[in-house]
């Protein structure tokens, strides 16, 4: 247990430049606090007593503004930046080395029963105000960016943006890469093209015209 809280404070010693020491962290991160909280929780339910597990919980959303189910499973070294409004669903499974952004949501559709919320697979992050939701999977190393909703599985190593959540390309190849200040908008590209192909098929017209005169 004492390795996993190592772990867990250098992960935002890591993720978070201005973090300037370990207790800066532990005292005043509500990210960390959430995690650590959700970790007795867990234990709570665990052992068959769910009300405690879940006063915790409630009792940490207040605190920190971040809600995290005790039934949700959450792996080493995740990391919650800021993490006002993050709210994480009861049957959310999150892998190792995870980075979530503040106002991120992992949660359900209404309409499913049984696993009712994503799986996040380890390495992947995801990008601020992000509504990941139902029971998908989003593949290892994926980035979601900010903004982004998420309804369907996402690759291993893929790149999401938009509303709904678009697996993005240049030149017929994924971004691996997410840079938040300029995001691909798969939109306008679509847009792009198409005026393109509609200028192509004009100046055809016009030299078949030509060539009739």
């Amino acid at each position: 247990m004492f390795k996993d809280f190592k772990e867990s404070v250098k992960s935002f010693m890591d993720h978070d430049p201005a973090a300037r020491n370990p207790i800066e962290i532990i005292l005043l991160y509500p990210g960390f606090k959430a995690l650590q909280s959700h970790r007795r929780a867990k234990w709570f339910l665990n052992h068959k007593m769910p009300f405690l597990a879940r006063l915790i919980s409630q009792n940490c959303a207040r605190r920190t503004g971040i809600e995290i189910h005790p039934g949700a499973t959450i792996g080493r070294r995740v990391c919650i930046d800021h993490g006002h409004g993050v709210v994480i669903g009861e049957t959310t499974e999150i892998g190792d080395d995870v980075m979530i952004y503040q106002g991120v949501t992992l949660g359900g559709t209404g309409k499913d029963v049984g696993k009712r919320h994503p799986t996040v697979e380890s390495g992947v992050m995801i990008g601020a105000g992000a509504k990941v939701l139902g029971p998908i999977t989003i593949g290892r190393n994926a980035k979601i960016a900010a903004g982004a909703v998420v309804v369907k599985d996402v690759e291993p190593n893929s790149t999401v943006v938009g509303i709904p959540g678009i697996t993005v390309k240049i030149d017929g190849e994924r971004i691996d890469d997410l840079d938040h200040t300029n995001l691909p908008d798969p939109v306008m590209n679509a847009i792009k093209s198409n005026l393109l192909k509609i200028e192509e098929l004009e100046r055809k017209i016009k030299e078949l015209e030509d060539d009739k005169k």
